[in-house]
């Protein structure tokens, strides 16, 4: 027969306590054949379980020579022990080692997980599963089963890749006598078809039906007896399996999840506190996101309602309340500047305003609002036409008519639901007619630009408001090409005319929307980023919550990834087993989060009347960054799952 197993001189060492040494296996040789159902015996602390974990690859010796099927296989790589595990050994464990969350059939699959591609026979394991007597069982969970029927799951487990060595740590441990016959009825069965038995017990009876017995004491093998002889077997010379499955694929992907998921349905309290973390950190993200993309979008609606091209041209220093002298002639603007600016080169119009305060009256009802005197060039270039009725025109201008086009708020509150065309209101005890009604402009910041009236320049200046000079100019350039050219000339013009030093030319200050807007968009952004900032914290305090859950899920589940590990499962398997399910719980929070995010965005759009916008890249953004946070603080409990020894998580209590 051909030896499957050689040990020569192999020898194994523990440290417990203060680092004192224990020899658990001392030079110890052994050679079992091809076909051989053997049984290994010895009192407690013996060492037999030392050896059985040596020779099933869960553990490695300190020294000596490992020859499997004729090869020497000490100094291998773990990935190299796990394709030799997947392909060559099956294990049998005394607690049975199945998962509770999976049923028979999925219990009983495991190993093709971890196999070499192509080499699944789902048929031939069903089939090992109907002669066991679980044919009517195979969607039953492992606790629907007695003991001695869960054993068998693990029996056909352990022959679902067909292996060539079977090992069985003390098999029947747990389970009551006639349990016990079955299962070694059923170890013999499968040694007479030629598989290689290994079976640790402490029970004579049952190493009476194995062909040999090995008796160990203190690490050395003190009797060698072979009670009937074995069935022979040959076996090929031992290959390396290198084609594995990839474990990024999308169907190891798929299964991965499904375990995922499975797994956090096992404890579903936990799950969901693990998932509210991420879930209340992408809410938070979307909407603080949307409440800035709506403030930006706000402001840019507005600036843009004001006019394109636009340059606005005051007096600084009166503004600022600063007065030039006595013999300073630009104190105020006229309407000579008027026409000085209209000459530019490159202005399409040029609009003055007046402005004040002042009480409106109709019939029984007041408002007080700023009126504003100006030319019919204001429409063009505020973008203001006026919705219902007409705008005054250059006739009105210079017969200082009293007519007036008012803002929708103050149309509101004076007429409501009436009609306000062609109504008489009073603007400080001057009698007006209403002509037009402005544009729906909203609010910016302090100002509503529909809570306003319209009245021509000159009927503002010398009938209502008392003065004789123009406050301010709005020049609207032709194109965006000449705003500069036109934005640097006006201060020029206006000293030239004005005789006025260099030093006065800083009285005149020129602003240019876009540089407002530029910088209006700026400070929003700033606070959207501020916003977003802030969320992301809790994303984060979420990734924490996750780190700490998955490091419990490992100690709970440490038994389970010497199982898989002990079916072939290699370090990267193991790995991305767990990074699959942190990044599953961030996948579950995140979209829930985004639905959530955009429910609140909503209300606070209805509620409070904000211009709110949850935007296809802020979703993308906030669901982007929750993955990465499964992946950041999940990528260290899984290591330490990968990292974990065989032998010593299979051990674990």
């Amino acid at each position: 027969m051909t030896p499957v197993i050689e040990l020569n001189q192999v020898s194994k060492t523990y440290f417990i306590g203060q680092g004192l040494p224990v020899k658990a296996l001392q030079s110890l040789s052994l050679t079992i054949e091809a076909g051989e159902f053997v049984a290994i015996m010895g009192a407690s602390g013996s060492g037999k379980s030392t050896l059985l974990a040596i020779l099933g690859l869960l553990d490695k010796a300190d020294q000596g020579e490992y020859k499997l099927l004729g090869q020497n296989i000490i100094g291998l790589s773990d990935n190299d022990y796990a394709a030799l595990r997947s392909n060559y050994l099956g294990f049998i464990f005394q607690s049975f080692n199945l998962l509770p969350r999976f049923n028979i059939l999925e219990n009983a699959l495991l190993p093709f997980l971890y196999a070499e591609k192509d080499s699944h026979d789902k048929g031939r394991v069903i089939d090992v599963l109907k002669k066991i007597g679980l044919g009517d069982r195979l969607r039953h969970r492992s606790n629907e089963l007695s003991g001695g029927q869960q054993q068998r799951v693990a029996i056909a487990r352990a022959l679902a890749n067909n292996p060539k060595i079977v090992f069985a740590d003390e098999p029947t441990g747990n389970l009551d006598s006639r349990s016990a016959l079955e299962i070694i009825n059923l170890l013999k069965e499968l040694n007479r078809q030629g598989t290689t038995v290994i079976m640790v017990t402490h029970e004579r009876e049952l190493a009476n039906h194995a062909n040999r017995i090995i008796t160990l004491k203190d690490g050395l093998v003190i009797t060698d007896e072979v009670l009937n002889p074995s069935t022979k077997v040959t076996l090929p010379p031992l290959a390396l399996i290198n084609k594995r499955k990839n474990p990024l694929s999308l169907a190891g992907i798929i299964n991965y999840a499904y375990e995922g998921f499975l797994s956090l349905s096992a404890n579903k309290l936990r799950s969901f506190l693990s998932i509210l973390g991420v879930l209340i950190g992408v809410a938070a993200v979307i909407a603080m996101l949307a409440i800035g993309s709506g403030a930006q979008k706000s402001v840019e609606e507005t600036i843009a309602s004001m006019g394109s091209n636009l340059l606005m041209v005051s007096n600084a220093f009166r503004a600022r309340g600063i007065s030039l002298g006595a013999d300073s002639s630009v104190t105020r603007f006229t309407f000579e500047d008027l026409a000085v600016l209209q000459r530019i080169e490159g202005v399409k119009a040029v609009v003055p305003y007046v402005s004040g305060r002042a009480q409106i009256v109709f019939q029984d009802k007041n408002w007080n609002t700023t009126v504003y005197g100006s030319t019919p060039d204001y429409q063009a270039a505020r973008n203001s036409q006026v919705t219902d009725g007409r705008f005054f025109t250059q006739q009105e201008i210079t017969s200082r008519a009293k007519v007036a086009v008012i803002g929708k708020t103050v149309a509101d509150e004076l007429f409501g639901e009436a009609d306000p065309l062609g109504q008489m209101i009073r603007i400080n005890r001057i009698n007006f007619t209403v002509i037009g009604v402005l544009p729906i402009k909203g609010s910016t910041g302090f100002r509503n630009s529909d809570d306003q009236i319209i009245v021509p320049i000159t009927t503002a200046m010398y009938r209502v408001l008392g003065r004789d000079y123009i406050n301010n100019f709005d020049v609207q350039a032709s194109d965006a090409s000449v705003l500069e050219d036109v934005q640097a000339a006006i201060p020029e013009i206006i000293g030239q005319a004005h005789r006025m030093s260099p030093q006065q030319l800083d009285g005149i200050e020129v602003r240019n929307m876009a540089d407002i807007q530029k910088a209006t968009t700026d400070v929003v952004n700033t606070f959207t980023y501020l916003l977003g900032s802030i969320a992301v914290v809790s994303l984060l305090v979420g990734g924490i919550g996750i780190m700490n859950i998955m490091l419990v899920l490992v100690m709970e589940r440490t038994h389970e990834i010497g199982l898989r590990k002990s079916l072939g499962a290699e370090n990267r398997d193991i790995l991305i087993q767990f990074l699959v399910e942190s990044i599953l719980i961030c996948i579950l929070g995140g979209l829930i989060g985004i639905c959530l995010g955009s429910g609140i965005s909503w209300l606070i759009s209805s509620l409070l009347g904000w211009n709110v916008i949850v935007s296809l890249r802020s979703i993308l953004m906030a669901f982007t960054f929750s993955v990465l946070v499964g992946m950041i603080f999940g990528i260290w409990p899984a290591w330490r799952a990968a990292k974990l020894q065989p032998v010593e998580a299979l051990r674990y209590e």
